[in-house]
């Protein structure tokens, strides 16, 4: 049983990829790092050793520390984070623990180069619909959480990139983009290695209202219809992928939870 000062794998599991997702710190050494270069999704790598300039950026927000077998250095940076007014827990086991009970991982080395403030930076075309919404969601939830996504005209994708040393995504001719019949989606579960039922299940959803194959999943052109709605609701991209977070949320944990659950009307009984 998890002590108040921890938590299971199969706990943070269950918690990893929804709106109320904990802070995820990796405090594996250097070499231990080195040795596999792979992070629990949403993730983020510091230093124990400097937990005490960093951990009050996480005061007020449930933080979850994982080291390399959740011992000396999750426990002691768990530990000064409560000092700094942290809820913070260890991970039991840590990252070995979670490997070994066959969890997603990460590639962090298909990570783009990180800015000043620790965040990923993304670029695509304005005004979005379905991959460019679904793509940010799954980035936010399960790479960085502090990703900054820029819209811009086509025609200044590249440009703005290689200026803003931005990562384009969804456009012709770039790594991040659709391969045959896979979408971006599909694309980024794939390259970073994050594969779930849940999200294979949301990925079909997503090729399906973004590639025009509605006959791929029964509920494609509903999540085509929310888009298009959404697109017309919000003139400002950044508002609209807000309002787009919520709406992935929902189909994720209705692909996670919820397939097997129906609602059915009651029939009125007629009297003879």
């Amino acid at each position: 049983m998890s002590a108040f000062t921890t938590i299971s794998s199969d706990k943070l599991a269950r918690l990893i990829g929804t709106a109320n997702s904990p802070s995820l710190i990796d405090v594996r050494t250097e070499e231990d790092f080195a040795a596999d270069r792979r992070l629990i999704p949403g993730s983020i790598k510091l230093s124990h050793d400097q937990v005490t300039d960093w951990g009050r950026d996480f005061a007020g927000r449930r933080t979850i520390v994982s080291c390399l077998r959740g011992e000396k250095l999750a426990q002691g940076t768990a530990a000064w984070l409560r000092q700094l007014g942290v809820e913070a827990e260890a991970l039991e086991g840590g990252f070995e623990g979670w490997k070994a009970a066959k969890l997603p991982l990460l590639d962090a080395r298909k990570l783009p180069p990180r800015d000043a403030r620790g965040r990923t930076v993304w670029v695509t075309r304005a005004r979005p619909k379905v991959d460019r919404i679904a793509c940010p969601w799954l980035i936010r939830r399960f790479v960085d959480p502090n990703a900054a996504f820029l819209f811009v005209a086509p025609s200044e994708v590249i440009g703005v990139g290689e200026r803003f040393n931005a990562a384009p995504f969804d456009i012709e001719n770039v790594f991040w983009s659709h391969r045959g019949e896979l979408c971006t989606f599909d694309v980024m579960i794939e390259e970073f290695g994050i594969a779930s039922p849940a999200l294979l299940r949301l990925a079909t959803l997503v090729r399906g209202a973004d590639t025009a194959r509605p006959e791929l999943a029964p509920e494609a052109p509903g999540l085509l219809a929310a888009s298009l709605g959404l697109s017309r609701m919000y003139d400002d991209d950044l508002e609209q992928l807000e309002a787009g977070m919520l709406l992935y949320d929902a189909f994720y944990r209705w692909c996670r939870d919820a397939t097997a659950e129906t609602h059915n009307w009651p029939t009125n009984k007629v009297k003879a």
